[in-house]
C-alpha cells in the first residue's frame, strides 16, 4: 500500500480569504440563479445576505482553571419559506463570512429538497482537539444559552457539523430545556436515539452522496461496481461513503486527510482503514511519504468526491482532473471557473448543495418525528430519503437540460425559486 506525505494545514489567514471568496461566488451564483427566473434587483439585495448574523462570547472556566472567552456565530439567512434549519460547527477557522455563506447554502439545499425550512448555520472558533470533554461541554451549553432567544423548534433549528456529534447536541437540547423549563426535543437534531434522534442520521450525508453518485453514473452509462473511485476526505462523510461504495463493489483507488493522500491502484483495503481511523478521520499514523492531496484529486479514475474542505479544484487543475464524474461532498470545493472548465470537458458535476443535502433531510425527518411522537424504522427513513434525494437529482439534472445552464446554477436556479416566492408572497419585495 502507498503512503502519506505530511503537509501543513491551511494558515488561518489563507483561510478566512478562502471563506470570503466562497461568500462572494455563492453570491454571484445567486444572483445568476435569480436573474434567470426573472426576478427584481431587490429580491437579490434581500436574499443575498443572512437577515440575521449574531455574534457571541462565551466564557469558559478551562480544567486549569483560567477562564477562556470563546467567539460563536450564528446566522438565519431567511425565514419566508419556514424555521431556519442548519448545523454548529466547531473549528478554529470558523469566520463570520464562512458561517454566512454556509446559511445560504443550507436555504438552497432546503429549497433544492423541498423542506419547510431557510437556511441557518453556526460556528465557534475552537480546537476541540485540544479540549476535554468538559471543556466541550461547557461550551456548548454556553452557546445556547447566548442564542437562546433566536432559536427553537418553531424558529431557528440547530444540528451537528465539522467536529460536532450527538453528545454535544445532548449537551445543547439539555440546557435548552433548563433554559426553557420544558422538554423540547424538536429544538435540535443530530441528537442520539435515546434523546429522540433519528436512525439514519449520522450516515445521512454520506447515505446522500451515495444516492447522487449511483444517479450521475446512470446518466453517464458507468457501472458501479468496478468503478475506480478517488475520495478527498476521510472524516464523517467520506470515511461511510468509503464504507458503502465498497460494499457495492466499486474499486476505491485513493483516499486523504488534512496532512496528505494514499494511493493504491489495485484498491485500499477500506475495512482496514476504518478500523484504524481517528475520531477526527485522520489515519496519517500508519503511514509515511508518498502523494500530496493535489496529486491525489487528479488520479485517473471514473468518480472523484471533494469531501474535505474549499477550493480544491480550481483553473489551475481543472484540466487535469481525470474522473468522469466529480460529486461534491465538501462545501464549495470546486470553484466558478473550475466549474465551467469541468462543464466544457462534459464531467458530470454533482454540485455540493445537491449532493451533501441528505444530511438536512434526515434532521427534517427527525424533526417532524419529533412533532408527531412517532419514530420510524431506519429502512423507512431510508426509502424516504432515496426518493427525496433521487427526485431532487433529476430535478436539477432537467433543469441543467432544459436550460442548458451547468449542474451548479441549475442547483441555485432550483435552490433559490421556494424562497423567493415564498418572500415575493409575503410580500417583502
Amino acid at each position: 500500500m502507498a503512503i502519506i506525505k505530511k503537509t501543513a494545514p491551511i494558515p488561518k489567514e489563507q483561510k478566512k480569504k478562502e471563506n470570503v471568496s466562497l461568500f462572494r461566488s455563492t453570491q454571484e451564483i445567486i444572483h445568476q440563479a435569480l436573474t434567470e427566473l426573472g426576478y427584481s434587483e431587490s429580491l437579490y439585495e434581500l436574499l443575498k445576505e443572512p437577515m440575521r448574523m449574531m455574534t457571541v462570547r462565551i466564557p469558559v472556566r478551562m480544567d486549569n482553571g483560567e477562564v477562556k472567552v470563546f467567539t460563536g456565530y450564528r446566522a438565519q439567512h431567511n425565514d419566508a419559506v419556514g424555521p431556519t434549519k442548519g448545523g454548529v460547527r466547531f473549528h478554529p477557522h470558523v469566520t463570520e463570512e464562512e458561517v454566512k455563506a454556509l446559511s445560504v447554502w443550507m436555504t438552497l439545499k432546503c429549497g433544492i429538497t423541498n423542506l419547510p425550512y431557510g437556511g441557518g448555520k453556526g460556528g465557534i472558533i475552537c480546537d476541540p482537539q485540544q479540549m476535554s470533554m468538559r471543556e466541550l461541554e461547557q461550551l456548548s451549553r454556553g452557546y445556547v444559552r447566548a442564542i437562546s432567544q433566536i432559536v427553537g423548534p418553531s424558529k431557528d433549528i440547530p444540528a451537528p457539523d465539522v467536529y460536532t456529534n450527538s453528545q454535544i447536541m445532548a449537551w445543547m437540547l439539555d440546557e435548552y430545556s433548563h433554559i426553557r423549563e420544558f422538554d423540547s426535543p424538536g429544538f435540535i437534531t443530530g441528537k442520539p436515539l435515546v434523546l429522540g434522534g433519528s436512525h439514519g442520521r449520522e450516515t445521512a450525508t454520506a447515505q446522500g452522496v451515495m444516492i447522487c453518485i449511483e444517479e450521475a453514473l446512470k446518466k453517464k452509462g458507468i457501472e458501479l461496481k468496478g468503478a475506480r473511485v478517488v475520495i478527498q476526505g476521510f472524516g464523517n462523510a467520506g470515511s461511510f461513503l468509503a464504507k458503502f461504495l465498497h460494499a457495492e463493489g466499486a474499486k476505491i483507488i485513493g483516499i486523504s486527510d488534512v496532512f496528505g493522500g494514499i494511493y493504491e491502484p489495485d484498491g485500499l483495503d477500506i475495512p482496514y482503514l476504518l478500523d484504524r481511523r481517528d475520531s477526527f478521520g485522520n489515519i496519517t499514523n500508519l503511514f509515511e511519504d508518498t502523494i500530496t492531496n493535489q496529486e491525489l484529486l487528479e488520479l485517473d479514475c471514473d468518480i472523484l468526491v471533494p469531501a474535505a474542505i474549499s477550493n480544491q479544484i480550481t483553473e489551475e487543475n481543472a484540466d487535469r482532473i481525470k474522473a468522469s464524474v466529480v460529486v461534491e461532498a465538501a462545501n464549495g470545493p470546486t470553484t466558478l471557473e473550475a466549474t465551467k472548465i469541468l462543464s466544457e470537458r462534459n464531467v458530470l458535476l454533482v454540485p455540493d448543495i445537491l449532493a451533501s443535502s441528505g444530511g438536512v433531510t434526515v434532521s427534517y425527518f427527525e424533526w417532524v418525528q419529533n412533532n408527531q411522537g412517532y419514530y420510524w424504522t431506519e429502512e423507512e427513513v431510508m426509502e424516504k430519503l432515496q426518493k427525496v434525494m433521487v427526485s431532487s437529482f433529476e430535478n436539477i439534472y432537467q433543469t441543467s437540460k432544459s436550460l442548458q445552464v451547468d449542474m451548479r446554477l441549475a442547483a441555485y436556479i432550483v435552490g433559490i425559486r421556494r424562497v423567493a416566492e415564498a418572500s415575493t408572497f409575503r410580500g417583502w419585495v
